[in-house]
């Protein structure tokens, strides 16, 4: 009897050291596996940052034209350097002819200009020429602030919705107020000048087509 019960307690020993290899594995897979968890919550992921494309400076030629927002459409007449302290400056020599002005602009500061528009921006500006007017009862202070800073924006087509908003078509200057009359003529002289330079046209055929936009009377009556 006694040599029975030793081999059955040699059958449990071996059974329970199965038992206990097989918990120490699972055991230690589920350790593994929380560290391993925790190494990839414990890993931020790397956020590579998208480096912003250099802007290209576009290069004028001599002869371009070019519009400078304050001053309107202008040619380049000169490609210049100059030295000032040890730094070698490259400029543009812009020759504003409506405002007998030559303008001094340095090639890293170019943004302040803007190429001419192109035949289909010209065309998109007649056909807002053509719209009705958008009158608007604020003050004649604000709104005269307001169209000052549309001309002077250098936007083609907010020029254009100047000379829509300020037209009275007609050439009555009675019509107008001084300070309205300016602003018109000098929204209207600035979209001239870029017609000109991009229909390459003349100056009286660039006043018909835009007279013609506007509905002003005089063109009417020549017309008759």
């Amino acid at each position: 009897m006694p040599k029975k019960k030793k081999v059955k307690k040699t059958k449990k020993s071996k059974k329970t050291k199965k038992v206990k290899i097989v918990n120490k594995t699972k055991a230690l897979n589920k350790t593994s596996d929380k560290k391993s968890s925790g190494n990839v919550q414990d890993e931020k992921p790397e956020i590579k940052k998208i480096k912003k494309q250099a802007t290209e400076k576009r290069i004028y030629n001599l002869k371009d034209f070019v519009v400078y927002p304050k001053h309107g459409v202008g040619q380049i007449t000169a490609i210049e350097k100059a030295k000032i302290g040890e730094i070698d400056i490259q400029f543009y020599k812009i020759l504003v002819d409506k405002e007998k002005l030559t303008l001094t602009v340095p090639i890293n500061q170019q943004s302040k200009l803007r190429p001419i528009s192109s035949t289909n921006q010209i065309n998109k500006c007649i056909s807002i020429l053509k719209t009705k007017p958008k009158i608007k009862r604020t003050m004649w202070s604000r709104r005269a602030q307001e169209y000052d800073q549309k001309i002077n924006s250098g936007k083609i087509y907010e020029l254009a919705e100047v000379v829509k908003d300020l037209n009275k078509n007609t050439d009555i200057i009675a019509d107008q107020s001084y300070s309205e009359r300016q602003l018109f003529e000098k929204a209207y002289e600035r979209l001239k000048s870029e017609f000109e330079v991009v229909l390459k046209t003349s100056p009286e055929e660039v006043q018909k087509k835009m007279d013609k936009a506007l509905g002003r009377t005089n063109i009417s009556e020549n017309a008759e």
